[in-house]
């Protein structure tokens, strides 16, 4: 028998495999402001391999009728052809298929503003645009941008009547999402399990949609609906040696990995302990995994489990305020060998997160602040502190 060249059955970023959804499970419960789900991605047949830590590249489509919208307000049918030229493509693709699954249609540019302002007919139209464009109003509108989607433009300025062609230039790629990967491979080899917070919000007093959550979480049919995806390989995951602890911060969807995580080091009888920091809103109903989490508690998997629910109680409680009061106890971890972990949102969480591992070194270390921030650098540099913040 002849085998492939390897190359042929192989799935990239730039080739992804046509995967199918096969559970979409909401994961809050009653009373939850949240709309957080665990979806199961079916690699079967791929090929694909990944270790946890990995993460999984989604390509979505756009929502059909923010679609819809924009065709209505470029009096358009969506057969017109068009070749953006950011997708260097050999020959045309209608209008349709460029903005539902090839170009981003959120995230205006001031380019958009200035080619609507040179095309724009009726003088209020024209005047409010001019208006963002000198450059004392450079804040005014990065604001104003912020607010708004291009489908918003094109209803605020019908007077500036752009081609088909002219719209898709000034828009870019449809980027792929990658979320970390709730599973092992080692446990799961046919499956992706994916730790999703549906986007939904309203702006400029429109709904809005996070592009690839609703597009897994509303608009992928189970079974049936293909998912273009592809593994992207990470430097985060578990120590190589077995033996070593692992302390894991990941509040909300950061808790992802470390799921996959706990399922590895269970497979692989790794012996090291497991320490898990976690937090969201309420712990009624935002426990993500909770009986997962308990059940290797309970076991003797996951040495100790920290959890932070801020709007429990009258002050807001959060991962690193958990880290400081176990801060004694951390301390003789990390001296101990402990691999440390944090996963989830790098505006505010990380920070925090890191300033809090620093206190902690320096107090418990008796240290002074340089001599923490070198023993930080240190463990960065011995791969014992990674981060996966996005």
């Amino acid at each position: 028998m002849q085998l492939e060249p390897a190359h042929a059955t192989a799935f990239t970023k730039d080739n992804p495999f046509p995967a199918r959804l096969v559970e979409n499970r909401l994961l809050n419960k009653a009373g939850s402001a949240k709309d957080t789900r665990h979806f199961v991605v079916s690699i079967a047949g791929s090929g694909l391999s990944y270790k946890a830590g990995d993460s999984l590249g989604v390509y979505p489509t756009n929502h059909p009728e923010i679609v819809d919208e924009i065709l209505r307000r470029l009096h358009a049918t969506g057969d017109e052809p068009v070749s953006p030229a950011m997708l260097k493509l050999t020959e045309p693709i209608t209008l349709r298929d460029a903005l539902s699954t090839r170009l981003t249609i959120t995230g205006p540019t001031r380019k958009i503003v200035e080619t609507l302002a040179s095309k724009a007919t009726d003088a209020n139209e024209k005047a409010t645009l001019d208006a963002l464009l000198v450059p004392e109003a450079k804040e005014k509108l990065t604001e104003f941008l912020g607010q708004r989607e291009y489908v918003d433009l094109l209803a605020e300025f019908p007077s500036a009547k752009l081609t088909p062609q002219e719209f898709v230039d000034h828009l870019r790629k449809l980027m792929p999402r990658l979320y970390s990967i709730a599973s092992s491979g080692r446990v799961y080899p046919e499956e992706v399990h994916l730790t999703v917070a549906t986007v939904r919000y309203e702006t400029n007093g429109r709904k809005r949609f996070g592009v690839c959550s609703t597009f897994l979480a509303d608009r992928v049919e189970l079974h049936t609906t293909p998912v273009p995806v592809f593994v992207s390989h990470s430097h985060f995951g578990v120590p190589a040696d077995g033996s070593r602890d692992v302390i894991m911060v990941g509040p909300g969807t950061g808790v992802a990995p470390f799921r996959a995580f706990m399922q590895e080091r269970v497979a692989t009888g790794a012996t090291g302990r497991n320490w898990l920091f976690f937090g969201d809103q309420k712990r009624a109903c935002d426990f993500l995994y909770e009986d997962e989490w308990l059940a290797w508690q309970k076991e003797g998997k996951l040495a100790r489990l920290d959890v932070a629910f801020s709007r429990d109680q009258a002050e807001k409680i959060y991962v690193q305020d958990r880290m400081r009061a176990a801060g004694a106890e951390l301390w003789a971890w990390i001296q101990g060998g402990a691999h440390f972990y944090v996963c989830g949102d790098a505006k505010r969480m990380a920070k925090d997160v890191d300033a809090a591992l620093h206190e902690i070194i320096a107090q418990h270390g008796n240290m002074d602040a340089a001599a923490a921030a070198a023993y930080v650098k240190q463990l960065k540099k011995d791969e014992r502190y990674l981060r996966d913040v996005y």
